[in-house]
């Protein structure tokens, strides 16, 4: 190899040929000349370098936490929860937005070029962003820059639902790009099927809807599928201010613009000019607001459910995915819609009769400035459901005369004004003539009534006062009220289980307890301070409802034995004090109800239930109140063995002839008894009245194997109801009148008995046995069918037992008159002269 030589042919160092190596040519050389030689150039260099990595940074932290738009695919969206009742039919649903959710195919097409036309008509062809919408959007935000207005939004259809869905409302610039950002990558995984069905089922469109089938409602009454043209380029006009275009006020603003949205549609191809043309002739024609039109019978029975749906489920969507109000929950009920309603009006009735002619009790509400007085109105959502009647407030008074306003803005006169009627008062009105209304008023006195399902612990009916309108607390669930006599029969079912018969006789007499010297003794009283009367059957007593022999049954059976049954029965917890006996205690008309429905279950009981199951929003069920199994029950063919029996799933909270025994004595009491009353009926139907001190409450239960109800009539802060009140003469026609409204479902069979009672002809007074005698259906028959267990019928009546019946009825006369001195010595002597019964809260 030779030397390496120049141009000359002169040989070069092996240093010179290095450095003609190193050396840079061309642009590198011009680039580094500059780079040594010009200070600026360096700078611009690590300016450009600096914002290079500024952006980066940028960049970073402008999608480190954006949303992952492959969620769409799983998106939920907050959906109502629908409530059905017994038969499927949907009684309410709640909601505190309208939603309904459509598949894209299910969305007309006029509608939908509607909403490309007025919001991202290039929808089809772009990649999630508009540039030339957005060029137009930016250079609005810089002219209005420093003004405070709000530039256009310039966003596309993709972008909106990733703002509605994933983003926000945020009014920034930050917030635009990473829209922006994410609208790119939703185009990556959605279809635009897929978005705009997202788009159409989310778009917030005023009046409370969300989506335009609830919007097509809302403001037309339609679903999509039914509006016209003019209709769906309405809706689409929208988007842009929801809460404007859909108010009297704003009717020309939203013709103008909806018209410029058919004429973009025409514009587009998508609509003709003739039927654009058509379409802008018409009218708006939106309807006024409104709310949901369901039944407001079912008041308290839907909040009921709601109440029991949040307990178990949550309110809002952080509360879980199933949670009442965004959960898309579908709820099937024992709502039973015909008795709900006669149970409603039979409760009116009684609480209108019962307040007769008494007067106005007060206003529903009181305001203190009338200032804004309509929107105070609406917004305590005070309504009644009662004939014609409304809920408004007083605006002036002059006499016994003013004016009233009510909800929707109207004015009128009132008349027939009370003393105590003041303006700011929130007050029911009845129309009387054209244009004046007549002041109406609530009973002041309330209640509440159940009805259940003994078979299987469904609650059929639930009325918790006058009105659900005027206020939701829930006096059949929520009032705890002491029960009175219609504890009883649990006093004698206890009695029954530990070897009493309803043939046993026992004393009607003074019953006195020693409390120690600061107390003294302590005597209770029969019904009006009566004394006894001699001694009496188990059935007698019953049938009229004697404190006396009722607490010295609970003395001699055991009150802690007495109180266990309360327990296990569900009605309470209570002391074993024989005050509790007569009902001191307290509880609720359900409880009651559910204790009884037991009863004629033979001794089956089931927890009342509102809900009988819960679907998810895919229609999965999420609970179901009967858990029982039936492996077997979905066999594509019969294997040849006999049917499946699903297991009983009640508990059994007391022996099944006991249970009987009880019942058969409550039937008396509706044929002789103290509910006598519902003997006309005509029908075999047990019954207990209750009455507390006072009287501060009245109660009724009763019902046959098919249904059980009760109710109780009482002020909700308790006072006297007077002195003539009582159960069977209150309560136990508000019960009747619910069979008489639903006579057609109340059968004619007798009660069926368990296979172990044996029934014995027996002399209704003193329990004894009877041969060759026919027991009539007379009340007041000498000769009775009576139910026993097995080996503990009474011997037969004789002559000699006709003696022994007279000389203790003598000996009891003369024991009660020694007991009675004795009682009022020891009143005397301790400067008392309080009634047991009264002090401990005992009833009668």
């Amino acid at each position: 190899m030779s030397d390496p030589t120049d141009n000359s042919g002169e040989p070069q160092s092996a240093d010179a040929t290095y450095r003609v190596r190193r050396e840079p040519s061309g642009a590198m050389a011009a680039f580094a000349t500059t780079w040594r030689e010009h200070k600026w150039w360096r700078r611009f260099a690590y300016l450009c370098l600096a914002g290079f990595v500024c952006l980066a940074g940028f960049w970073i932290v402008l999608t480190r936490d954006l949303p992952d738009a492959s969620k769409l695919l799983e998106y939920q969206p907050p959906l109502p929860t629908m409530v059905r009742d017994i038969d499927g039919e949907i009684v309410y649903s709640y909601a505190r937005e309208r939603r309904v959710q459509l598949r894209f195919v299910d969305f007309p097409k006029p509608l939908v070029n509607a909403f490309l036309s007025a919001e991202d008509k290039t929808f089809w062809t772009h990649g999630g962003v508009d540039f030339t919408g957005l060029a137009g959007a930016v250079v609005d935000y810089v002219s209005k820059l420093g003004t405070g207005g709000r530039a256009k939004g310039g966003s596309t259809i993709t972008q909106q639902v990733a703002k509605n869905i994933l983003i926000g409302d945020e009014y920034s610039v930050t917030r635009k790009l990473k829209e922006m950002i994410v609208a790119h990558r939703i185009e990556g995984v959605l279809s635009k099927q897929q978005i705009l069905e997202l788009y159409l089922n989310e778009i917030p469109l005023g009046r409370q809807s969300f989506g335009v089938q609830a919007a097509a409602r809302a403001y037309f009454g339609k679903d999509v599928g039914d509006l016209d043209l003019h209709e769906a380029a309405f809706l689409a006009i929208l988007p842009k201010a929801p809460e404007r275009y859909g108010r009297k006020k704003y009717e020309g603003m939203a013709i103008t613009r909806r018209n410029w949205v058919l004429d973009q549609m025409v514009d587009n191809g998508w609509a003709s000019r003739a039927d654009a043309e058509a379409a802008k002739a018409k009218p708006l024609g939106l309807i006024p607001r409104r709310t949901e039109s369901y039944d407001p019978s079912n008041g308290y029975f839907v909040e009921e459910v709601r109440r029991r749906l949040i307990d178990r489920y949550g309110e809002k969507a952080e509360d879980g995915p199933n949670s009442v109000y965004a959960g898309g929950l579908w709820v099937r009920t024992s709502l039973d819609r015909k008795l709900q309603k006669a149970v409603r009006a039979s409760l009116r009735k009684g609480l209108l009769n019962f307040h007769g002619n008494r007067g106005w009790t007060g206003p529903v509400a009181h305001i203190n400035k009338l200032d804004n007085w309509q929107t105070q109105l609406i917004v305590s959502n005070r309504t009644i459901d009662y004939k014609d009647w409304r809920v408004g407030v007083i605006l002036d008074r002059s006499g016994d005369s003013g004016r009233i306003g009510f909800s929707d803005g109207n004015i009128a006169t009132l008349t027939n004004l009370a003393d105590k009627a003041k303006p700011g008062d929130f007050v029911v009105a009845e129309p009387v003539s054209g244009g004046t209304w007549a002041l109406r008023t609530i009973p002041e006195v309330s209640g509440g009534m159940v009805m259940e399902q003994p078979a299987t612990g469904r609650v059929l009916a639930m009325q918790g006062g006058f009105d659900f309108g005027l206020g939701s607390f829930n006096r059949a669930t929520q009032a705890e009220r002491q029960p009175g006599s219609t504890i009883k029969p649990f006093v004698y079912a206890t009695a029954l289980q530990n070897g009493m018969t309803p043939a046993t006789q026992v004393l009607d007499g003074t019953f006195c307890v020693y409390q120690g010297a600061a107390l003294g003794q302590k005597c209770f009283k029969n019904f009006g301070n009566e004394g006894g009367g001699g001694s009496h059957t188990l059935r007698w007593g019953l049938e009229q409802s004697r404190n006396l022999m009722t607490v010295r049954i609970a003395n001699d059976t055991g009150m802690s034995r007495v109180v266990k049954t309360f327990q296990r029965m569900g009605i309470g917890d209570y002391k074993p004090y024989l005050s509790f006996a007569l009902g001191a205690g307290e509880t609720t008309v359900e409880r009651m109800v559910n204790a009884y429905s037991a009863l004629a279950n033979n001794g089956v009981q089931y927890s009342p239930s509102v809900i009988d199951y819960v679907q998810d929003r895919n229609g999965k069920v999420i609970w179901r109140a009967d858990t029982r199994r039936c492996d077997t029950c979905d066999m594509a063919e019969w294997d040849g063995r006999p049917m499946p029996r699903i297991p009983r799933k009640g508990k059994q909270v007391i022996d099944a002839d006991t249970a009987y025994q009880v019942i058969h004595m409550l039937e008396g009491v509706v044929i002789r008894g103290t509910a006598v009353r519902l003997r006309d009926l005509k029908l075999p139907i047990f019954g207990k009245t209750g009455t507390t001190n006072g009287p501060t409450d009245v109660w009724f239960m009763g019902g046959n194997q098919d249904y059980v109800g009760g109710v109780y009539v009482g002020y909700d802060n308790p006072r006297s109801l007077g002195g003539w009140a009582q159960g069977g003469r209150i309560a136990a026609p508000i019960f009747k009148d619910v069979v008489l409204a639903t006579r057609d479902r109340w059968t004619d069979r007798p009660l069926l008995a368990p296979p172990g009672i044996r029934m014995v002809r027996i002399d209704r007074v003193t329990g004894k046995q009877v041969m060759g005698v026919e027991p009539s259906d007379e009340p007041k028959a000498s000769v009775i069918w009576e139910a026993f267990k097995p080996d503990s019928e009474p011997r037969e009546y004789t002559a000699q037992d006709d003696f022994t019946r007279r000389r203790d009825a003598l000996v009891a006369q003369i024991s009660q008159a020694r007991e009675e001195r004795q009682a009022a010595n020891a009143r005397a002597a301790a400067g008392e002269a309080q009634d047991f019964a009264e002090e401990q809260g005992g009833l009668y």
